[in-house]
């Protein structure tokens, strides 16, 4: 006798877009910091949704500017890069591998909006035994 077993596929809730595109429109009002090349300009284009018109932006170091939310989440997400060194043991042998971010650039806001998920001075640091 062959027994059929009914299987549920649930399905996983999908964002509500229109209010993560509405919410990721709004205005910041913060200053543009060029860490890695000072007094410098970055150019770049930016589109986070579907149909949504591509951007161009141009920012220059120091300067305050009033940008969407999702573009200032995108300079604080985007431009890291990690450092590594390797930690040297007892015996003179690498025993560790430690990774630093180090920051390109970032939008640091004016107002009291958090839209980062890290903490300001926060500094993740990833340590790899060998």
């Amino acid at each position: 006798m062959e027994t059929k077993k009914n299987i549920k596929t649930e399905k996983k809730k999908a964002p509500n877009t229109r209010y993560l595109r509405d919410k990721d429109r709004e205005k910041v009002k913060g200053v543009f910091n060029y860490y890695e090349n000072k007094d410098g300009v970055l150019r770049f284009a930016f589109r986070k949704y579907e149909g949504d018109p591509i951007e161009q932006y141009e920012l220059k170091d120091g300067q305050v500017y009033t940008l969407p939310l999702g573009v200032a989440k995108h300079l604080n997400t985007s431009g890291a890069y990690r450092t590594h060194e390797y930690a040297i043991g007892e015996d003179g042998k690498p025993k560790q591998k430690i990774g630093t971010p180090a920051r390109r650039y970032g939008f640091q806001s004016l107002e009291f909006t958090k839209f980062d998920d890290t903490e300001e001075g926060e500094k993740i640091i990833t340590v790899e035994n060998i």
